[in-house]
């Protein structure tokens, strides 16, 4: 059987630590345990099965006829079903949520009709399908161990080993059930726990469905803002309250070419954005999770501000290639680390600021993360009027990206109001002073009066989808004629022929103004942003239409990349997405409104 290559094609499993993406063919492709950012035991997404993988379907001669899938209701449950001509099997994945536990992945084979043939192909290794590991086998426990970690698989079938690979080769009838965990454990400890595979999915369920009751939204669009909350969720590193971007690395941006990067930690700007969406939507206990891992991070030095993090507020993310994997369809370099985190990116300090506004309007009450704040804003004023690399990491020259400016607006906007609460103290007349000189200063020099529309820096040409995001937060009412002249710009010159939005203009096989050669798809948040702007400015059927269309991308699961490759019409980047979810849950809430407000039915 081969493995699965789409993007779309894969489900997301997780227990808020790490995550496993399995294909259509039940197939783990990337795994990284015990957390998000380690290496991955199963990589065979980035390269091919010899970086390891596990595969549990039927077996090759087992005459399929169909497949289908999806997710428990209100749960990270994955159910993938099968028909043959000798029956109907399905089997159930999940990774049961650990306080302090060993991270486990758990498969249950269930039969539902007739006599079907299954298949497990299990084939560990370690850092990222570099290392064998040694694998012993004691009754029903099979350990495998490569320097300070071990495997183990426990299973109700029996095994055995072929080609560096271990196999179980069963037939399951109408209600048997056939189980297998996979945990992982610190090699030098005692071996971990029997598991009870029955158990584990009880409790799953009972988390994820309790978690899920606290969602506030009921409005048309439930069952995609749920899921994507569900994603959301997963992608957050519990014990901390960090939110990676995405719980993979080195998906391209562009088949074939270099624009990949790895996802696995926790940016700024990611993190505060979908915090603002989970507050808007009932979830408070993870901005306050959040809030105290950003108090972590920053260590009160904001002259030491990171635009990301590891997920435990590590600040050294060296960027490094894997040259022994050959890349998502020969996209290469493979990519771990990430060299953007010592960039200078002032739009953060707005969404950081924006979030702990939100926070404080959704009732959490005033404490550390506020003093924080008024410190960021000290460093701000007097780096504000600096270039910088901007919110898409440009790896080129530094700009005055009108984006980053409208951020620092936002940053002591919101911080004035919290000096006129009485929260805190601050300089508020002279930050009153500075909030309408930066107002000035982006719209005498980030606006073409020409063209009618803000263009992506100070003096240049080119446009930049961020900057829809100036109604949004505030810096212009929708209805003004330059925030009108900026959407219709970017829907003349950003738009894909089937039309999403880019992100700003690219080069193709020159270096383009990112010091990057190559396209890149659609990219999925900005398309969101247009569908937002157009309900503020009362084109309502135009919005719901675009917002429809983009709900359409997501895969069969409800998962959303990074991007939309319009020419080949696939999903591309890293998968699933944050950004992209947190569009789907801010764009239903904006037509929600948009709808009550001039009586248009959902």
């Amino acid at each position: 059987m081969l493995a699965t290559r789409r993007i779309e094609d894969f489900a997301l499993v997780s227990d808020m630590q790490t995550a496993a993406l399995i294909g259509r063919d039940g197939t783990v492709e990337w795994a990284c345990l015990p957390r998000f950012d380690s290496p991955a035991i199963f990589a065979n997404l980035l390269g091919d099965e010899s970086n390891g993988f596990w595969r549990v379907s039927p077996a090759v001669d087992a005459n399929l006829v169909s497949t289908d899938r999806h997710y428990r209701e209100d749960t990270l449950v994955l159910e993938t079903r099968w028909v043959t001509t000798s029956g109907i099997v399905k089997v159930i994945d999940f990774m049961p949520p650990r306080e302090d536990g060993s991270p486990q992945l758990v498969r249950i084979v269930e039969g539902v009709s007739g006599r079907v043939p299954m298949a497990s192909r299990l084939r560990m290794r370690m850092d990222y399908g570099s290392v064998v590991p040694w694998v012993e086998t004691w009754g029903e426990r099979t350990q495998a161990v490569a320097g300070p970690n071990s495997l183990w698989l426990d299973t109700t079938a029996p095994t055995y080993g072929e080609a560096l690979t271990t196999c179980s080769d069963v037939t399951v009838t109408e209600g048997e059930r056939v189980t297998f965990t996979l945990t992982w454990h610190p090699s030098h400890q005692d071996p971990p726990a029997l598991p009870d595979a029955e158990e584990a999915l009880q409790a799953t369920e009972k988390f994820w469905t309790a978690w899920v009751s606290h969602c506030t939204y009921d409005g048309p669009y439930r069952e995609a803002v749920v899921r994507s909350l569900i994603t959301l969720k997963a992608l957050t590193y519990a014990p901390t309250g960090g939110i990676v971007a995405a719980p993979t690395t080195s998906l391209p941006e562009d088949l074939g070419g270099e624009r990949n990067w790895d996802y696995r930690f926790c940016w700024l700007r990611d993190a505060a954005i979908t915090l603002s969406s989970l507050l808007r939507t009932g979830y408070r206990s993870e901005a306050r999770d959040w809030a105290g891992w950003l108090l972590r991070a920053v260590a009160g030095d904001p002259e030491k501000l990171q635009i990301m993090y590891g997920i435990a507020g590590e600040r050294q993310l060296p960027e490094s290639e894997l040259d022994w994997l050959g890349g998502y369809e020969a996209s290469r370099p493979v990519r771990i680390g990430n060299d953007a985190a010592g960039q200078l990116q002032l739009d953060v300090y707005g969404e950081v600021a924006e979030t702990l506004h939100r926070a404080r309007q959704a009732g959490l009450p005033a404490g550390p993360a506020d003093h924080l704040q008024v410190k960021l804003i000290h460093f701000l004023e007097k780096h504000w009027m600096e270039p910088d690399d901007g919110i898409w990491e440009s790896r080129g020259p530094r700009r005055h990206y009108v984006h980053s400016k409208v951020m620092a607006w936002v940053a002591v906007d919101r911080t004035v109001q919290l000096l006129e609460s009485g929260a805190v103290d601050g300089p508020l007349e002279r930050w009153k002073a500075l909030r309408e000189t930066i107002h000035r200063d982006v719209c005498e020099r980030g606006f073409d009066p020409e063209r009618r529309t803000f263009t992506q820096s100070y003096g240049s040409k080119e446009l930049d989808a961020a900057t829809l995001l100036i109604p949004q937060v505030g810096f212009l009412p929708p209805d003004d004629p330059r925030v009108i002249g900026t959407i219709e710009a970017i829907q003349r010159d950003l738009m894909t022929p089937d039309g999403f939005v880019m992100r700003y203009p690219t080069a193709g096989d020159k270096v383009g103004i990112d010091g990057l050669s190559g396209d890149e798809g659609a990219f999925l948040a900005c398309s969101f942003w247009l569908a937002d702007d157009l309900a503020m400015i009362g084109r309502i059927d135009e919005a719901r239409e675009l917002f429809e269309r983009l709900l359409e991308l997501r895969n069969d699961l409800g998962l959303l990349a990074e991007e939309w490759d319009s020419k080949r019409r696939r999903l591309v980047g890293n998968f699933p997405q944050a950004f992209s979810h947190v569009g789907v849950l801010d764009t239903a809430l904006t037509l929600s409104r948009a709808f009550a407000s001039v009586g248009v039915p959902a």
